[in-house]
Formats: structure tokens, sequence, C-alpha cells
């Protein structure tokens, strides 16, 4: 496979936020969205065999693992034997996929972090839509959020998908484009059932910092 990065940090997204989490990340993406803060990962990399992968991971000594990218599912049946892997080793597992490809042959007792392309991101268009159908109730469906229209399309997709109550849905500011606490404020107004999902990683260490 080609691995662009692996390290073990606190983990900044998603429901399990603030937890040490062992990192992944899968060298290529299909997409270039406009607020991307890992367009590292679209080339760089080396190619790693699955022991040498599972050696690191075992060493880092932690129970949570995240698999990202760039665009983890890229990788194909080399990603699925990764993910199966380490769910044998009895690992808890996290996919965060960009959502242009099928979420559908994944391994169900992994934990999918469904990434959906907001308009101001400029790829909403290549959004695969099935895989909403595929969601299961420990999944997680993300919108960035860069704008007021970004939200109101984001509650437009997850009132016509019947997302709420099916699903973890977060709501997370794009770093440097929208204040959380204007993100927030929206939120409350609407009473959203939606978590509000800042990235703890760039409040912890530099925005730019790899390896955290």
């Amino acid at each position: 496979m080609k691995i662009c990065e692996i390290f073990t940090s606190i983990q900044g997204e998603s429901a399990f936020a603030g937890l040490p989490c062992t990192f992944i990340r899968l060298s290529g993406c299909n997409l270039r969205c406009g607020y991307c803060d890992t367009k590292y990962s679209y080339d760089e990399g080396v190619e790693m065999g699955l022991a040498d992968i599972l050696g690191r991971v075992a060493s880092a000594g932690v129970p949570l693992v995240e698999i990202t990218g760039g665009e983890p599912l890229l990788q194909g049946e080399e990603t699925h034997s990764l993910i199966r892997e380490l769910m044998d080793r009895g690992y808890e597992v996290l996919v965060e996929t960009n959502g242009s490809m099928s979420i559908g042959e994944l391994d169900k007792r992994v934990i999918v972090i469904l990434d959906m392309k907001t308009p101001c991101s400029g790829m909403s268009h290549k959004m695969d839509m099935t895989n909403l159908g595929h969601i299961k109730s420990t999944d997680e469906v993300k919108f960035v959020i860069c704008s007021r229209d970004d939200y109101e399309w984001s509650k437009k997709i997850i009132s016509h998908y019947g997302l709420e109550g099916r699903c973890e849905i977060l709501f997370s500011p794009a770093f440097g484009m929208l204040q959380p606490r204007e993100l927030a404020a929206w939120i409350i107004e609407d009473k959203l059932r939606v978590r509000l999902n800042i990235q703890l990683h760039k409040y912890i260490f530099d925005p730019g910092e790899r390896g955290v």
C-alpha cells in the first residue's frame, strides 16, 4: 500500500474527539476540495506491506485507529484487507472517506465517517449519494461548513435523506473561513440535532503542523 504517514495523536474530529488515536493516512485523492488541508497526501508516500503497517500500529499501543487520506478507498482491496486485519486484532477502527466512492463493501464492523462535500468545497457534484443508504447507526456523516449557503444545503440533505436519528451528524466550521461561534448560533437557533465538530488538533497544535 502507498502510505503517506502513520502517527499517533489526539483525535481532533468526530464523536471520538479528544481520544488518543493512531492515524494511517493513505496516499492519493480523487477530489480537489477548495479548503483541503492535507494536499501533501495527493502524491507523497512510500510503499508499505501489511505486516509493517500492523507493526507500526501495534507499537503505538493505542486501541483506536483511523484510516484516512487522501481517499483511503482508492486503494481498493488493500484497504479492505487492512481494515479486516485491524478489526480482527481487536482495534476500534474509523474510516474517513470523502463520499465519492461506495462504502457498500466496507466491513460492517468499521465506523464510517462520511465527509459530505458541501457546495463551497467545489466537489459536491462528485458525491455518491447512494452512500447515505448504506449508513449504519454507528456511522457519522460530516459536513464541512464554509458559509450560510453550505449550512442551508446541509440541512436539506439531512432532511431529504432522513439522516437525523439514523446516525451521528457532524457540522464542522471550515477552519479560517467560518467562526465556530457563528455556526453554533445557527445550530442553536434551528435546534438541529447535530454535533458541532471543531478540529481540536488545530487548536492544540499549530494549524499547519503535520503528524498531529
